[in-house]
């Protein structure tokens, strides 16, 4: 038996930042990092909160890829503020950060009953409706998704204004993560008719307006269509977990500090390419796996449909590719420059281990291999 429910309340459209007036909390925690905090972007948020004669302090000691010194540091905070609500402000970091420091406080702290509230500031995690966290161990060079419905918020905040000061790079970023999550949790072994829906209509509105959103960050309705395709793919993949793209994307992010979204665009050819079977020396077959057919319905939807399943496949990795070049994402880790082939190759076996290792893989549609995942590793070099 399955169950598909959606727990997170979400506000969104015009006026969307007004839910802050009417929450029913009156000690709240701000959660965001100090670009935010700095920003005039904060008067978003902390305005509509002094008007309401709420009381509040701000947290910003939040990092990318979020530590797990970081997240103890938050948890002493609430322990010592006891708010009953959490407000995260953020990206994917930001938001990851809030829900594991609530998840640690009310486990420290019998009683303790805290509500959060997800407002995004990029879109692409789909962080702000999804029971997953990603928290890094910087010592090891590992980066742990946990996962409990216990982590899901109890409000996302959908609002284009706070994304309109997001740079072209990180909408490309953000973008393609969106579409990363979309595509995985379209061809999981977990999927169902319910995440398959919001898959399929998050990859949609990624054709029409990802490339919107990037060439002109002022195009408020591209803007506005992304932030909710983000949403969908959290629902999407909330549901139905996702796969060995982000297995391995997690890894370089953890050793390379190579941005999220980036590296799921930079894997997401080469994955699509080792789950599919299908690749530039392929013939054609009487019979292909069931998430061969997915993809070939995947771009179809993006427009893509060619002469048969092998070229209309190619044409999905050639168009992510092309969106890659496009928005000046590197194709290759060799290309990025900063990174030296001796040091990316040596670490390669450690990072196929843990791979494996991570959550996100155990629900890929093809069982890999240590050797098919250096394999994948090695030919992105």
């Amino acid at each position: 038996m399955k169950s598909f429910d959606i727990k997170t309340k979400i506000y969104f459209g015009d006026n969307a930042m007004d839910r802050v007036r009417e929450i029913p909390y009156s000690r709240i925690l701000i959660i965001t990092d100090k670009f935010f905090s700095g920003s005039s972007m904060l008067r978003i948020v902390t305005q509509p909160l002094s008007e309401t004669n709420k009381e509040f302090r701000i947290f910003n000691d939040v990092v990318p890829d979020p530590p797990v010194e970081k997240i103890v540091n938050g948890v002493k905070v609430v322990l010592d503020y006891k708010p009953d609500c959490l407000i995260a402000v953020g990206g994917g970091s930001v938001i990851d950060s809030a829900k594991a420091i609530r998840e640690f406080a009310v486990k420290m702290e019998t009683g303790l009953n805290i509500a959060l509230i997800a407002i995004p500031t990029t879109s692409g995690t789909g962080s702000e409706v999804t029971a997953f966290s990603v928290i890094t161990d910087t010592a090891n060079h590992m980066k742990y998704p946990l996962v409990s419905d216990s982590m899901l918020p109890d409000e996302a905040i959908l609002d284009e204004e706070l994304v309109k000061s997001v740079p072209p790079n990180v909408t490309a970023d953000t973008g393609m993560d969106v579409l990363t999550h979309a595509i995985e949790a379209y061809t999981s072994i977990n999927n169902n008719e319910f995440s398959a829906a919001l898959a399929e209509k998050s990859v949609e509105i990624c054709g029409a307006f990802l490339m919107r959103a990037y060439l002109d960050g002022n195009d408020w309705h591209a803007r506005r269509k992304m932030h909710v395709a983000s949403c969908l793919a959290g629902l999407a993949f909330n549901s139905a977990s996702l796969g060995l793209n982000h297995g391995m994307a997690h890894q370089l992010g953890a050793n390379f500090h190579i941005p999220h979204g980036r590296a799921n665009a930079m894997l997401l050819p080469h994955v699509i390419e080792y789950n599919s079977g299908i690749n530039v020396h392929s013939r054609m077959q009487k019979q292909y796996p069931k998430q061969v057919e997915k993809y070939v319905s995947l771009a179809r939807l993006l427009g893509l449909q060619n002469f048969n399943t092998i070229t209309t496949v190619r044409a999905l990795v050639n168009w992510v590719q092309f969106m890659d070049k496009e928005m000046n994402i590197p194709l290759s880790i060799s290309q990025m420059g900063n990174i030296t082939e001796s040091e990316y190759r040596e670490k390669i076996p450690a990072m196929a281990d843990a791979a494996l290792a991570d959550a996100c893989t155990a629900t890929n549609p093809k069982v890999p291999t240590k050797a098919d995942v250096i394999e994948i590793y090695e030919d992105l070099w």
